[in-house]
């Protein structure tokens, strides 16, 4: 019998459900899960343990390149963690968006490492993978069919983009788990998915309510960040036929009304309405309520089930070969004059490295502590004191960024400029060389919504590989 059928025979078993013990071990598995917090989660028996490994916030790269974002080792550390704990109790074991990016071969890789893992601690369970790669023709025929739909400014799909993206993943929702859970799945790994399928999937296969079923698993996907303080410390959430109390595992985060009902609106364009792709969850009603100092109770989200299946899609395309140089200025005369230094300077450098016209070089400049982050629409009354220059030129290949770059930075060290008192020494650089590969660059090219034809389609989109370990 599998951990989730021996969870339903006892749920079942009962009068009535009982409360629903749901355990966020981590807000990102393999950014290393603070040990104390989730001993104590354990100790709470929780009837399922899920851990979210996704994000786009490291941007396209992982997503592009394919390799997992995480440390092996690291990945390794919290998996023992995850893994060990869920087969001592018995409980199913859910881990979403493998490698960051979630493509089929970040999912391969920690596979291999979660194979190590039960191994090395003689641990024997059914193991699901469930890929998550779209294929092209189902997304070129979804593009010609008027099926797909950008999300915020990017462009419309076309041919010619899906065909040239380096990946491109789906984001499973609840189906995909159901599926695997079905096949006896004692744990499952993931490709791209939904944070909150990871959380509220075994709960809505259970019939608890779908409406606080998914409330419940969009907050405490990132475990304690709902807290004062935030952090990413293991949160449980007790879920039952009305609501749910959610509770940090680390005494010293106190989730609160207020603080709990901010992060409903996390990564949510609009404040009322959490998207899934089989419908759309309603906040806009929901209550807050503080149990006691450290435990809100909520409740009162409504479910609205969509008339048709929606897959989100992401894509990356590969861009170039990045090198950056990196120096600090304190010379007020430079920072003065830095914008115009700058355009001088790259005109120099495409001069003596002229671009490829089939393949040209891009090079960029950020100045840290005027205007690096923020594009401010008024200069400040008073220039800093020191600024951080970051350079970057993306080119077709490594050696010809590397070389670009580096005329750059020799250029930029020793520019003339109105009232410059030292021929060079102008800069300070914090490493040597001043100047490295940074890696292949990517772009978002594709990060849209994909409308299905059929709610059957999905079982082809994310098919499932079972193992016995």
């Amino acid at each position: 019998m599998s951990a989730f059928d021996r969870l339903k025979a006892e749920i079942d078993g009962q009068s009535a459900r009982p409360p629903l013990r749901v355990l966020a071990a981590s807000g990102q598995l393999g950014y290393g899960i603070p040990g104390a917090a989730l001993k104590a989660g354990i100790a709470r028996e929780p009837h399922v343990i899920g851990a979210d490994m996704g994000s786009i916030d490291p941007g396209p790269a992982y997503l592009g390149s394919g390799q997992i974002a995480t440390s092996p080792s690291m990945t390794a550390r919290d998996l023992r963690l995850v893994l060990t704990a869920a087969r001592k109790l018995d409980v199913p074991l859910l881990i979403g968006s493998a490698g960051t990016a979630g493509t089929n071969s970040q999912l391969n890789t920690v596979a291999e490492i979660l194979r190590q893992v039960a191994a090395d601690e003689d641990l024997h369970f059914n193991l699901a993978l469930i890929e998550a790669d779209m294929p092209r023709d189902v997304v070129v025929e979804a593009v010609n069919g008027g099926r797909t739909q950008a999300i915020g400014a990017i462009a419309a799909l076309d041919d010619e983009t899906v065909n040239g993206a380096a990946n491109i993943v789906g984001q499973m929702g609840v189906e995909a788990f159901h599926r695997a859970l079905a096949l006896g799945a004692d744990v499952i790994l993931a490709g791209r998915a939904c944070d909150t399928a990871v959380f509220s999937a075994v709960p809505i296969l259970l019939g608890y309510p779908v409406g606080e079923a998914t409330h419940m698993a969009k907050i405490i996907e990132c475990s304690s960040i709902c807290c004062i303080p935030g952090g990413r410390d293991a949160m449980l959430g007790t879920l039952d036929e009305t609501g749910f109390v959610l509770e940090s595992m680390n005494p010293a985060r106190r989730a609160t009304p207020t603080s709990v009902a901010a992060h409903s609106l996390y990564e949510q364009a609009d404040p009322y309405t959490v998207s899934e792709p089989d419908g759309v969850l309603h906040v806009g009603s929901a209550q807050y309520e503080a149990v006691d100092e450290r435990r809100v109770r909520v409740h009162g989200a409504r479910w609205e089930s969509a008339a048709r299946a929606s897959v989100k899609i992401e894509g990356a395309t590969w861009v170039g070969e990045r090198a950056i140089m990196m120096a600090g200025a304190a010379d007020a005369r430079f920072i003065e004059n830095v914008e115009d230094i700058i355009a001088a300077v790259k005109e120099t450098a495409r001069d003596i490295a002229p671009p490829d016209p089939e393949h040209p070089y891009s090079l960029y400049f950020r100045h840290y502590g005027l205007n690096g982050v923020v594009d401010w629409p008024t200069p400040p009354e008073v220039l800093p004191r020191e600024i951080f220059l970051l350079g970057e030129c993306i080119a077709a290949t490594a050696d010809e960024a590397r070389a670009v770059i580096a005329v750059v930075r020799q250029h930029l060290l020793h520019h003339g400029f109105p009232g410059r008192l030292s021929t060079g020494g102008n800069l300070a650089f914090p490493l040597t060389p001043p100047e490295m590969n940074a890696g292949t660059a990517y772009r978002f090219s594709v990060y849209h919504i994909m409308t299905l034809e059929n709610v059957t389609d999905l079982a082809t989109l994310f098919p499932i590989r079972m193992e016995e370990l």
